[in-house]
């Protein structure tokens, strides 16, 4: 058994190790800055991910990239996100790799920026949220830039409002969202960039009630905003805490970003 343990622990690294290889060898050059295909991946929580880490979740996909930490490229694997110790499964994985088996000639790189319980206030600048000890707006635009350097900003996810569920913030959020979109596409000088918002749970609303007023907004961004769409979570289950998507549901629901921000794409 530790045998084969270790071998299987010198394929994962001879993987990594490949992986690394061919992002050096198409990091340069005109064709391949444009052929690599940059997504921004934010909101709170269920962006994040918070579903068990499973071995699917391991496979690497040789085109599929995230940026660390360290503001450094590596090899897509969950959780991608680090704003807690407990990040885990979210949708930004699945979704990448979807993106990638759709479009064979190019290469995915996710920029992770989701804080776990900010609410929609601390997405601007200057804002602090003090659970991840971040500022998620002004993080966002940072790293989203550092990326940007090396391939072509292609869409934008949002998944957030669950903190917004309460009395004093829900019947704000619709133009504080609208407010969000508009001023992250000026900063991030991608205007009609793809901008992508996911239904809250529908069992979060057994738990927040003004859950439903939250995710009436999100669906009428379309009408909002150009070049925008919305991505139900309907049928998808959460973790056990009534808030979280489970692993399943949560790749479930980076499928159904990939649908809808391929069709943005068209």
């Amino acid at each position: 058994m530790f045998s084969n343990l270790r071998l299987i622990s010198i394929v994962a690294a001879f993987s990594v190790l490949l992986c690394f290889l061919l992002a050096l060898t198409c990091g340069s050059g005109k064709e391949s800055y444009e052929d690599f295909h940059l997504y921004l991946l934010i909101g709170q929580s269920n962006m994040a991910g918070r579903g068990k880490v499973e071995a699917q979740d391991k496979e690497i996909h040789p085109r599929v990239f995230t940026l660390n930490k360290e503001n450094k490229w590596v090899p897509a694997v969950d959780p991608i996100h680090f704003d807690k110790k407990i990040a885990g499964v979210g949708p930004g994985l699945t979704f990448g790799k979807a993106m990638a088996e759709r479009k064979p000639n190019v290469r995915i790189g996710l920029i992770p920026c989701a804080a776990g319980g900010s609410p929609i206030s601390t997405w601007k600048t200057g804002a602090i949220h003090k659970q991840t000890n971040s500022r998620p707006y002004d993080d966002a635009l940072k790293r989203t830039k550092i990326a940007m350097k090396d391939g072509v900003l292609k869409g934008i996810l949002w998944h957030q409002g669950e903190s917004d569920s309460i009395e004093e913030a829900a019947e704000l959020y619709e133009e504080r969202l609208v407010l969000f979109i508009n001023k992250l596409r000026q900063e991030l000088q991608a205007d009609n960039v793809p901008f992508i918002v996911g239904e809250l749970g529908e069992f979060y609303i057994q738990k927040r009630p003004l859950a439903t007023i939250i995710n009436e907004a999100l669906a009428r961004i379309t009408q909002r905003v150009g070049n925008t769409a919305f991505v139900e979570s309907k049928d998808l289950d959460h973790n056990g805490d009534g808030i979280h998507f489970s692993s399943e549901s949560a790749r479930e629901l980076g499928r159904r970003y990939a649908e809808a921000m391929f069709r943005l794409e068209q």
